[in-house]
């Protein structure tokens, strides 16, 4: 069993399997041998713009709690990056969406985005420790690395007009991003309470459930 400091590391070995499926899912394993249906791209675009427009609040609620609980300034500095990226993240969908031929304003979101959102507004409660929250963020974040990073490895297939978006979140720099995310989740689950890393590890697999029934949507599984 690995130290507190080394929660995540010890609930990704435990929880593995969603994991993997997480961020080796076949949408994402399609995109990186090139078979993929390009009418998933398209749903997976528009319906991913819906659900990072509902990212801001749950970022400044992130934000928030760590001005009110963290003992590091730096913290607010990291998330406050990252929401200055969410801000380039919406205006790229925008770009994204017109060259592909989707029309945002007449989206519907589905049910499982749906769902995703109101899970990130559950995590927005001031009864949601930050220790909680940020590895919540963090789980979100990383599993658009892993997967996008995937499909820019050696051997892969990506089809040329997919690669910016691989690009966008499969980069060094968002991977270092992760990183320190992950350090500081570490950091305060290092410290937290057993009632506290209970909920923090029920929440990870939370978003990684999410994760996948997110990934179906855009396959068409469901």
């Amino acid at each position: 069993m690995e130290g507190k400091s080394e929660m995540i590391a010890t609930w990704l070995k435990k929880h593995r399997l969603i994991y993997t499926g997480a961020t080796r899912h076949p949408f994402i394993l399609n995109i990186r041998d090139g078979s993929i249906d390009l009418s998933s791209f398209r749903r997976w675009l528009a319906q991913d713009y819906i659900f990072v427009r509902a990212s801001v609040p749950f970022v400044a609620s992130i934000l928030l709690k760590a001005w009110k609980e963290s003992d590091d300034s730096s913290d607010m500095d990291l998330i406050l990056s990252g929401m200055a990226a969410l801000n380039d993240e919406i205006a790229w969908f925008k770009s994204e969406a017109s060259k592909w031929g989707v029309a945002l304003h007449s989206v519907v979101p589905h049910k499982a985005n749906l769902d995703y959102c109101r899970f990130l507004e559950s995590v927005m409660s001031p009864d949601i420790e930050y220790a909680v929250a940020i590895t919540a963020f963090w789980a979100i974040e990383a599993v658009y690395q892993e997967s996008f990073a995937h499909c820019l490895e050696d051997g892969s297939r990506t089809p040329e007009e997919l690669k910016e978006t691989c690009q966008r979140w499969g980069n060094t720099g968002f991977g270092q991003f992760c990183r320190s995310l992950r350090n500081i989740a570490n950091r305060h689950l290092e410290k937290a309470s057993d009632d506290v890393l209970s909920k923090a590890e029920v929440i990870l697999i939370r978003v990684l459930e999410h994760e996948v029934e997110f990934w179906n949507m855009c396959s068409g599984e469901i």
